[in-house]
């Protein structure tokens, strides 16, 4: 199997040097390496396989979960979303930069997109900590850590894609992304207040007044949240309360958001024209990528190459842990060079059997995956999120990786806490569905 191995990276790697787009690049490169080493009908052949994939009962949720985020993008959510935390932020050391934790751990439960959380929370948060005196560093350094947030709590376009592929229960990937997201999210609010706490200089001292405000002006201030909880309330609410499945849940989710942007006053005839165009243009970039991929892990397990590589893996004798060790780095330098979207497609044929026959279970791994491609949006030089907070801030992508450098070391540790403790993910899942 090793010159089957050797021509699939060399044609992959090969096309993606030449700038072919990724989706067409996993398809040729399958359809290459089935050409030279098998004698088959690929005319009848990748038509079916085309066929199965983007006919696939699971992968409605998407375009819909993609629809939504367009259409919350242009409602004004992320005002009311720092209006109603704010009051309640400022009785913790840190003050209002834990509204870029909180305000993107609520996003990330209605979005289900990284870049739309960072995007949605920094347009408004941002502008307002500076404005009030807050450090840079840790303004942004906080919303690029936290805006990775969008991809492990549920809804998750990652996790659906993941599901898709490795053909694992979309229910139970949204159900074991909980409790680790919310972990997450308060080691994030951790780490703000020791950061504060040892440099007090980063908080101005203006915003001590913030833990004297009235508690009946933090109780008032609550209605600014309605908007973001009716549709959390929507989205999983249906879920989880076994009124709609995953697809069902998503076409809730964007009666919920039209509602609301109708709400707002921002349903004009050109926002719908530009929600209507944004969801097309990223639905058709995802389903050719996602049909690339299919067709590549079809044609690479046809020839047999996800056993040779496991079986390689095998003889290097790496324990659970080790192994998941090295999947983490070569997660990390990949994420240098690709999108998380690309490295999940990518690599699943070839990684899935081989955690798999570690003994690892399927959705721990996909778990764990989503992390890794948080860890690729903040990892220079094609981390999407700081692309996103470059875009509002108009600073260089080196200083944005280096203020978030805290944020990436967070999840790494959080990675290898994950392995040592696997019951954080899988918990959730075994009590409500066995």
């Amino acid at each position: 199997m090793t010159i089957e191995v050797v021509a699939l990276f060399a044609i992959l790697f090969a096309l993606l040097a030449c700038g072919v787009w990724i989706g067409l690049t996993l398809a040729l490169t399958a359809t290459l390496l089935l050409a030279m080493f098998r004698s088959i009908p690929l005319d009848k052949l990748l038509p079916q396989y085309a066929w199965n994939i983007l006919t696939t009962q699971e992968l409605l949720a998407l375009p819909l979960f993609i629809l939504m985020g367009e259409l919350l993008f242009r409602t004004r959510l992320s005002r009311s979303l720092f209006q109603g935390l704010a009051p309640w932020a400022g009785l913790l050391p840190g003050r209002l930069l834990h509204v870029n934790v909180i305000g993107c751990t609520i996003f990330a439960a209605i979005s289900g997109s990284s870049a739309a959380t960072t995007q949605v929370i920094g347009r408004m948060s941002l502008n307002e900590l500076t404005r009030r005196g807050y450090s840079r560093d840790i303004a942004i350094g906080s919303l690029a850590g936290a805006g990775t947030l969008g991809f492990l709590i549920p809804p998750s376009n990652i996790m659906i894609i993941y599901g898709v592929l490795g053909d694992v229960s979309i229910l139970k990937l949204f159900t074991a992304g909980v409790l680790p997201g919310f972990l997450l999210a308060a080691t994030f609010m951790a780490w703000v207040m020791l950061h504060t706490t040892l440099k007090p200089a980063m908080v101005p001292e203006t915003e001590a007044k913030l833990s004297q405000v009235p508690w009946s002006e933090r109780f008032a201030a609550l209605k600014d949240l309605a908007p973001a909880l009716f549709l959390i309330a929507c989205v999983l609410g249906s879920m989880y309360g076994g009124l709609a499945t995953p697809s069902e849940a998503a076409a809730v989710g964007v009666l919920g958001a039209a509602l609301v942007a109708w709400a707002q006053g921002a349903m004009s005839q050109q926002v719908i024209r530009d929600v209507l165009i944004g969801s097309v243009v990223t639905c058709s970039m995802i389903a050719l990528i996602v049909l690339g991929a299919s067709i590549l892990g079809n044609a690479a397990a046809f020839l047999g190459i996800p056993q040779a590589v496991a079986a390689f893996v095998k003889g290097l004798g790496l324990s659970p842990f080790m192994l998941i060790v090295v999947l983490v780095i070569f997660y990390l330098v990949l994420g240098c060079f690709l999108d998380g979207f690309s490295m999940i497609v990518m690599t699943l044929p070839i990684v899935l059997p081989i955690v798999k026959g570690a003994g690892f279970d399927e959705v721990w791994f996909g778990v764990f995956l989503v992390l890794a491609v948080e860890m690729a949006q903040i990892t220079p030089p094609v981390g999407f999120n700081l692309f996103v907070i470059q875009g509002l801030t108009d600073d260089g992508l080196g200083y944005i990786a280096r203020v978030t450098m805290p944020y990436l070391m967070i999840m790494i540790g959080f990675v290898l806490l994950l392995t040592l403790w696997p019951g954080i993910v899988t918990v959730l899942p075994r009590v409500l569905y066995g």
